[in-house]
């Protein structure tokens, strides 16, 4: 069996300027009829992003075969570059002349507060993307456009695919009906926290309801590591040991790359969500989401020494 992953989601570049100062020092409550600001901004970085890059670049890392699923214009010959460098396969990556991929432009000031805009681009085409005939031992279905993330979720569902329904960013596109219609076709659902919380409210099942009609369900809790319901049963699993908290941009999505490289790799469910945690743990310690370079030794490691994962079986 191929032991390709479909890493289908939103391929996009981060531009994040750092503001010396604080918003609230500039945007006066009486001027908000009128605002008009500027902030000098001298520190600027682009990040690679996208949740289909991120999770690629993650599990590729860890030794597996993602081949992400995603749109992008004409100006992403630098990101395309950057995934053939890595070995990851770009067959499925259409690239449409006539639009610009997506991209997130953020302004933080010290505080932490963010002022983001966001032009989805190409990815608003990702429906047309066509993963028909391509073989694949598991997939994962990200935030992207939500005719994107149905059409893929079809898709797989009709060549018997197994995949990962991640509802991320895409959380206000999907009303109650629109959630369980996903599910009905996924495996296993992963969410944050919160996440999870709304897909209750809105499906108005229990995440224990949820999991009975499921494979898994897998809920992360930040800090507090990460809850997996299978059935009736639930098992916490308590988060890795991180060497510092740096920016937890693209954590999730490091999260869903350990959980792929343990299913594709045939680990129980438990121990995938182990490595999950690692990955996370490994990301927070740096920023962006596509700067972490754990080596596979480090990984065994945390794995044996934590959670008690013979290291003999990473590799």
């Amino acid at each position: 069996m191929s032991k390709d992953v479909l890493i289908c989601g939103s391929i996009a570049f981060d531009t994040i300027a750092v503001f010396e100062g604080r918003f609230r020092d500039h945007i006066l409550a009486d001027s908000i009829k009128s605002l008009s600001v500027s902030f000098f901004v001298p520190a600027l970085r682009k990040e690679y992003g996208g949740c289909a890059g991120n999770i690629a670049y993650s599990l590729k890392l860890l030794g597996g075969r993602p081949v992400p699923v995603g749109t992008v214009g004409q100006d992403a010959d630098d990101y395309l570059q950057r995934l053939r460098d890595l070995d990851i396969d770009t067959r499925l990556v259409r690239v449409l002349p006539d639009a610009y991929t997506a991209q997130c432009y953020i302004t933080t000031d010290q505080e932490n507060n963010q002022i983001a805009s966001f032009h989805p681009g190409a990815m608003m085409r990702s429906a047309e993307n066509d993963l028909s005939g391509h073989a694949a031992c598991w997939a994962i279905v990200s935030p992207d456009s939500k005719d994107g993330m149905f059409a893929h979720a079809e898709r797989l569902k009709a060549a018997g695919i197994p995949f990962i329904f991640d509802l991320g960013q895409a959380m206000p596109l999907f009303d109650g009906d629109d959630l369980r219609r996903m599910l009905a076709m996924a495996s296993i659902l992963t969410a944050n926290d919160y996440e999870s919380s709304v897909i209750e409210e809105r499906t108005g099942l229990s995440i224990q309801e949820l999991a009975a009609g499921l494979q898994a369900v897998v809920v992360t809790r930040g800090g507090d590591g990460a809850s997996l319901f299978v059935g009736q049963t639930r098992t916490d699993i308590p988060a890795a040991p991180v060497s510092g908290i740096v920016d937890p941009t693209g954590c999730g999505d490091a999260h869903r790359a350990g959980l792929l490289y343990g299913l594709s790799h045939g680990w129980s469910l438990r121990d995938a969500c182990c490595l999950a945690n690692v990955m996370g743990g490994f990301k927070i310690a740096h920023r962006g989401p596509q700067n972490h370079r754990p080596s596979h030794a480090d990984i065994a490691a945390v794995l044996q020494a934590h959670y008690g994962i013979d290291a003999g079986s990473f590799a």
